[in-house]
C-alpha cells in the first residue's frame, strides 16, 4: 500500500511542475543510515483517506496548531498576517518552539485581494505568499482561510460600537443596507442575528445578489493559482487544503427554510462550486475544509440548530469536515459558574467525532478557545484544559484508563489565536482617528492570543506552556487506538491533574511521579516510517523516558532506521524535538508512554513498568 501510495504521489509531484530529481533524492537519502529520509514532500503532502487524515507515507496525521491571526482582521498591516515577512518567522520560530504546533490556519483577506471589483491584487497575494512561506520554512503545514466576520468592515460606521472584516467595499456599495445597529448587545457576535445590515448582506451573498459570490470564488481561484504557481513543489506540499468560508450562516432564512435546508440547498452548493475552483487552480489533491453552519455546534441550546451538512452524503476524500468550538456558557459569564471539570467537552467534541464518520471523512476543529482578559478570563485554564483533552480523547481523564478503547480519533485543532502584536496593535476602528486600539486583539474587545511580544521584542507565552506544548501524534504508522495527555498545567497555584496514573500500575504511577505523560495506542501497518510525537520543551533530551514493547530508555538516541525508540529534531530548525517509535510488522498493537517525571530511573523500575504496561494493553485491546 505505501508503495503504491509513493509511486501515485510520484505521478502528483511530476503533474505539479516538481523538479524531476525528487523521486531520486529521496531514494538516495533512504540509503543512508541514519537519514531523516521521511522529511521529504511526501510526508508533507496531505490527504483523506479512509476517515483520516493521511500524509504520503500513509501515516495517520494529526494537526495541532493556531490561527495565524485576527492581524489579517485590521488595517494596520494592509490586512496582511503580519507586519512584514521577518515577523512571520520569528512567528513561527516561536509557535512550533514554544507553542509546539505542526500547523497553522492562515488567514486571508478578500478585501485586500480584490480591493477593485475583478481586479486581483498581486502585490498583495506576493506577500501573503512570502509570509506564507515562513512557516513551510519552518517544518509548519499551513491551510489558507478566506476569513470575514459580519460580513464586512465597511457595513459599519466610523463610530460604531463594533467592527467587521471580509467583503472589500465594493461588495458593499453593490448593496442597499440599512444603517447598522446592534440594538442591545453585550458581545460582538450577537450582530450576526440582530445588525439587520449584516443580516442582510450576508443572506445577499449566499444568493450571489450583484455576483459578489461569483467575483469572491473568482478571487479565490485567482489567489489559489498564484499561491501555487509561487511556491516551490515541496513548499506547496506543505499547504494541506483550503478553508473556503469562516463561520458560515444564512444571515435570514427564506420562508419556511431551515438551518439543515439552508446547509442543503445554499451552502453545500456554495462548497461544490468553491471544490471545482481548487481543481482549476491545481489543488485537486487537496482536500476542502468545509465548515457547517456556525450554530451547528454551539453549546447553548438556544443557539444550537440542525445541521453538520447532513444532505452533503458522504464527503469523501476531497472534504474535511471543520468546525469551530467555544464555550458560550463560559463565555457568557452567566450560564457556568465555576470553571471547567475534566471530561466537560468530551460530549461536544465527540459529537464532532460521530458527525465525520457518518460523513466518511475526518474532522478539524479550527477554532476554539477563551478570552484572557475580562471577568471571565479566570475561567481559561480549566476551560483551554479540558478543550485540549476533548481534543486527544473522547474519554473523561477519570474514566480513560479503564475504557481506553473507547478513546476515538486523535482531533486535529487550531487554537484562536496566535498573534505577535497582541496589547500592541495601533489600529484606528473602522477608520476613525478619534479611536485608535492598542489593547488586546484590537478587534472588537477580543483578547484571545497566546502569544505576545516583550519589550525586547521577544516572543513569549500569554498562557501555560505546560498547556500550550503538548505530547500529542503528530504521525502514526498506522492507526492510533487510544491516547491521552496528562499535561499537569496550572490553575493559578493549582496543578491540574485530570488523568493520573491509576493505583493498579504502581510501577508506572512511581515512574511517571509528579511529570507529565502521554500514552500512545496504535495499531501497526507495517510501513518503514515511523510513528511520531511531539516532544515539548519540557521533554528534556536527558530527561524524556519512554517505555514501550518496543523497548524502554531514558534520553532515546538520535534516529536511525534501526532504533526503534529515538528522538530527532522536529523540521524546520526551529529546535523543537519529536519522539520517533519504529515497529515491524502490520497488524500489531503497540504502545508507548513518555514522560518528564523520573531522574535517572532504574533499570528494574523500567522493567517493572513495562511489564504492567503490556498486561493493561493485552487486557484493553485483545
Amino acid at each position: 500500500m505505501t508503495k503504491l501510495r509513493a509511486r501515485l504521489l510520484g505521478v502528483l509531484v511530476l503533474l505539479s511542475g516538481s523538479l524531476a530529481t525528487a523521486g531520486a533524492q529521496s531514494a538516495a537519502a533512504e540509503d543512508v543510515p541514519g537519514s531523516l529520509w521521511f522529511d521529504e514532500p511526501a510526508a508533507a503532502t496531505l490527504t483523506v483517506d479512509h476517515g483520516r487524515f493521511t500524509d504520503g507515507l500513509d501515516r495517520e496525521v494529526v494537526l495541532r496548531g493556531y490561527n495565524v491571526s485576527g492581524e489579517t482582521k485590521l488595517e494596520e498591516h494592509g490586512g496582511l498576517p503580519f507586519a512584514s515577512v521577518a515577523d512571520a518567522r520569528k512567528s513561527a520560530t516561536a509557535l512550533r518552539a514554544l507553542g509546539g504546533g505542526n500547523t497553522v490556519r492562515l488567514l486571508l483577506s478578500w478585501a485586500h485581494a480584490e480591493p477593485v471589483r475583478g481586479q486581483v491584487d498581486t502585490a498583495y497575494l506576493a506577500a501573503v505568499t512570502d509570509q506564507m512561506r515562513a512557516f513551510l520554512d519552518a517544518g509548519i503545514r499551513v491551510f489558507p482561510d478566506f476569513h470575514q466576520d459580519l460580513y464586512s468592515r465597511h457595513l459599519f460606521d466610523a463610530d460604531s460600537w463594533y467592527s467587521g472584516d471580509g467583503a472589500p467595499e465594493w461588495a458593499v456599495d453593490a448593496g442597499d443596507y440599512p444603517d447598522e445597529s446592534c440594538g442591545i448587545c453585550l458581545f460582538w457576535g450577537q450582530n450576526i442575528t440582530q445588525n439587520q445590515a449584516v443580516r442582510q448582506a450576508t443572506y445577499d451573498f449566499w444568493h450571489n445578489a450583484n455576483g459578489v459570490q461569483d467575483a469572491f470564488l473568482s478571487t479565490a481561484q485567482s489567489t489559489m493559482e498564484y499561491v501555487r504557481r509561487h511556491l516551490t513543489a515541496a513548499e506547496f506540499a506543505g499547504v494541506v487544503g483550503f478553508d473556503p468560508f469562516n463561520e458560515p450562516y444564512a444571515g435570514t432564512y427564506d420562508s419556511g427554510q431551515t438551518s439543515r435546508a439552508w446547509e442543503r440547498d445554499v451552502l453545500w452548493p456554495f462548497y461544490e462550486r468553491f471544490r471545482a475552483r481548487m481543481d482549476a487552480a491545481g489543488w485537486q489533491a487537496k482536500p476542502a475544509f468545509v465548515e457547517p453552519n456556525l450554530f451547528w455546534n454551539a453549546n447553548l441550546d438556544f443557539q444550537r440548530q440542525e445541521g453538520g451538512l447532513l444532505d452533503a452524503g458522504r464527503l469523501g476524500p476531497r472534504y474535511a469536515l471543520n468546525t469551530h468550538f467555544y464555550d458560550q456558557k463560559a463565555i457568557s459569564g452567566v450560564f457556568m459558574w465555576g470553571k471547567a471539570r475534566d471530561g466537560q467537552y468530551a460530549a461536544d467534541l465527540g459529537a464532532v467525532r460521530d458527525r465525520a464518520s457518518a460523513a466518511g471523512t475526518t474532522a478539524l476543529v479550527s477554532e476554539f478557545g477563551h478570552p484572557l482578559a475580562g471577568s471571565v478570563a479566570d475561567k481559561a485554564p480549566t476551560v483551554l484544559k479540558a478543550m485540549y483533552q476533548a481534543l486527544d480523547s473522547r474519554r473523561a481523564g477519570s474514566t480513560w484508563w479503564s475504557d481506553p478503547a473507547s478513546s476515538g480519533p486523535v482531533l486535529s485543532g487550531t487554537q484562536w489565536q496566535w498573534d505577535l502584536y497582541n496589547g500592541r496593535h495601533h489600529e484606528l476602528m473602522n477608520g476613525n482617528p478619534g479611536k485608535v486600539l492598542t489593547a488586546g486583539d484590537a478587534w472588537n474587545d477580543e483578547d484571545l492570543s497566546a502569544v505576545a511580544l516583550d519589550d525586547a521584542g521577544r516572543a513569549v507565552l500569554r498562557q501555560d506552556a505546560r498547556l500550550l506544548d503538548r505530547v500529542y501524534p503528530s504521525a502514526t504508522a498506522g492507526m492510533a487506538a487510544a491516547f491521552t495527555y496528562e499535561d499537569r498545567s496550572r490553575d493559578g497555584s493549582a496543578t491540574l491533574t485530570w488523568n493520573p496514573v491509576p493505583s493498579t500500575l504502581p510501577k508506572v504511577s512511581e515512574l511517571v511521579g509528579p511529570g507529565q505523560y502521554g500514552l500512545l495506542v496504535w495499531r501497526s501497518d507495517g510501513t518503514g516510517a515511523p510513528t511520531e510525537l511531539h516532544l515539548p520543551a519540557s521533554f528534556t533530551a536527558s530527561g524524556t523516558t519512554v517505555v514501550s514493547d518496543l523497548g524502554a530508555t531514558t534520553a532515546p538516541p538520535a534516529y536511525t532506521r534501526t532504533t526503534p525508540v529515538a528522538a530527532a529534531p522536529e523540521p524546520g530548525g526551529t529546535g523543537a524535538r519529536r519522539l520517533l517509535l519504529t515497529a515491524a510488522g502490520p497488524g500489531a498493537v503497540h504502545y508507548a508512554l513518555v514522560t518528564n517525571g523520573a531522574t535517572a530511573p532504574s533499570a528494574d523500575l523500567l522493567a517493572a513498568a513495562r511489564a504492567e504496561l503490556a498486561s493493561w494493553a493485552a487486557q484493553r485491546f485483545n
